[in-house]
């Protein structure tokens, strides 16, 4: 079989990066599409004991993507929609994707009724035609970046916005197709393989298995997306969700959709401290059940600031009116009727009033033109953040922001969003938070403008680890570990736990050439 391979130095240098701020290194790059030219791949670059990095759409923000040496299977252009069935026992479609199909186009042909079927069964060309006619489906997993590929997500387990009311990529993740580093196959469907207490077994394709212990730690009771998902008992599917290609490589993902809301509404609220907005955002994590909102999202007056001023002085933002200069929070719901969401709207502006907000000076979309402006100004925070980066780049050239991703339980939201207030106060460092409070899950964003603010915020961030896991929470919620935390996983879980991972990692992938860097560093390191 001949692969489609590049070894050209400026061929390659496009796929030696993601987003994050960080460089690798390669010495070829090939574009498999099928699951035989992935095997072939496997087969050829493991016998000559090459690191293998597994690429998708690199969107991540951590490295995980960003090759150590070797050889890069780009998955870009495995990126086909398989076939759909219905599935009878949890009533609801199933749509099953390559791994190198984006999140934009798995909810443009969903939206748009527009697949490519060319190949599908019949049993999968009946069930579009019901999806078809039906038309109230849709994939209610939810990230800020749309260009992510599907095999990302699954990677790192993505979330966003919505992840609080419909949970991160796990909840949406019915079934996968993994290739080990040896070309062994399995199909995982939940449900299926479990492990036994500490234990697991999982069987393969050709009769044989693979067996053994699983890590011993406990994760935090936060939002995580941080090293392996382990629980005793757990279904083996869940074992490769956030794993970081460090395990198998995924041919094939099996998605749940979920039925599409009648309606959609959201708030944007504005309040004059932090702890006004704070109590405000406590009351509405009180509602649940059918009166959960789909997203809680805060920002700082920072941030207010930030897109006011451009408002102001670049006439951007023309959609939006101007924005005060205050905390805002942001809510949305999904109901199954208007009634509901006239009824969800009068609560909503109930607890305003007794949470201290202005109900009269709260924004209401309550259309979908209106909903897109809201979310607009959501995603334009960190775009703004990143310009102004760019800007500051042309005169220090090794600049970058410096984020997080950290979460933390319940009890101690208001303690971390003091923390992080009165460190960047006293540093005298700008910085901006937003972000998922609705799982206690803020990004800080750290904007330095010199070298030595960049060395202080970096220093800062790290101590904000330390005093994050200390209170119980998270080092990564949602990006990932990547090549970029290793040290801030050890911190997290321990010596002994990471060389429970490692151990974990050799079941599946014996000589380490799986996405090597990923979560943890080299077993000399370590």
């Amino acid at each position: 079989m001949r692969l489609n391979v590049v070894t050209t130095p400026e061929d390659i240098q496009p796929y030696l990066r993601d987003e994050s701020s960080w460089t690798g290194a390669a010495e070829s790059v090939s574009f498999p599409q099928s699951e035989d030219e992935i095997r072939e791949a496997l087969r050829v670059y493991s016998q000559k004991g090459a690191p293998i990095t597994i690429q998708g759409a690199r969107t991540g923000i951590t490295g995980a993507a960003v090759p150590v040496g070797g050889h890069v299977i780009n998955l870009s252009r495995f990126s086909r929609a398989l076939g759909m069935r219905w599935d009878d026992a949890d009533n609801r479609f199933l749509l099953t994707v390559q791994p190198g199909m984006l999140f934009s186009q798995v909810q443009k042909g969903l939206a748009d009724k527009e697949f490519n079927t060319q190949g599908w069964s019949r049993e999968s060309l009946s069930a579009y035609r019901r999806f078809c006619a039906e038309g109230r489906w849709s994939f209610a997993a939810d990230i800020t970046e749309t260009s992510a590929s599907i095999g990302g997500m699954v990677s790192t387990n993505a979330s966003g916005a919505k992840s609080y009311l419909y949970g991160p990529m796990r909840a949406h993740v019915v079934g996968l197709r993994l290739l080990l580093a040896d070309g062994r196959a399995v199909t995982l469907r939940r449900g299926e393989q479990f492990a036994q207490g500490g234990f697991f077994r999982l069987r393969l394709e050709d009769g044989t298995a693979v067996e053994g212990r699983l890590p011993s730690y406990r994760m935090p009771a936060v939002k995580n997306a941080s090293g392996y998902y382990i629980k005793p008992d757990m279904d083996l599917l869940d074992l490769f969700i956030g794993s970081e290609g460090t395990l198998a490589v995924v041919t094939e993902i099996t998605l749940a959709l979920s039925p599409t809301p009648a309606r959609s509404i959201g708030l944007l609220a504005f309040f004059g401290d932090m702890p006004g907005a704070l109590k405000y955002v406590q009351a509405l994590k009180r509602l649940q059940g059918t009166q959960k909102p789909a997203a809680i999202e805060y920002f700082d007056r920072a941030c207010l600031d930030m897109i006011r001023g451009e408002q102001l002085e670049a006439r951007s933002h023309k959609d939006l009116p101007l924005l005060p200069s205050a905390e805002a929070v942001y809510v949305e719901f999904h109901q199954p009727t208007q009634a509901d969401a006239d009824t969800r709207l009068r609560q909503v502006r109930l607890l305003l009033q007794e949470n201290g907000g202005k109900p009269a000076e709260t924004w209401l979309a309550a259309t979908p033109q209106d909903l897109e402006k809201l979310i607009g100004f959501r995603h334009a925070v960190p775009e703004s953040i990143n310009h102004i980066i760019a800007e500051r780049k042309r005169g220090t050239p090794m600049l970058t922001k410096l984020g997080t991703d950290m979460a933390v339980p319940d009890d101690k939201l208001a303690w971390v969003l003091n923390l992080y207030a009165e460190s960047l106060g006293t540093l005298g460092l700008e910085g901006l938070k937003f972000g998922h409070i609705g799982d206690n899950h803020l990004h800080v964003n750290i904007l330095p403008a010199t070298a030595e603010d960049y060395r202080r915020g970096k220093a800062l961030i790290q101590e904000w680890a330390r005093q994050v896991i200390a209170a119980g929470g998270t080092v990564s919620a949602e990006h990932g570990i990547g090549k970029l935390k290793t040290a801030q996983l050890l911190d997290m879980y321990g010596r002994e736990a990471v060389k429970e991972m490692r151990a974990l990692k050799r079941c599946f992938d014996p000589l380490g050439l799986l996405n090597p860097g990923n979560m943890f560093v080299s077993e000399e390191s370590g």
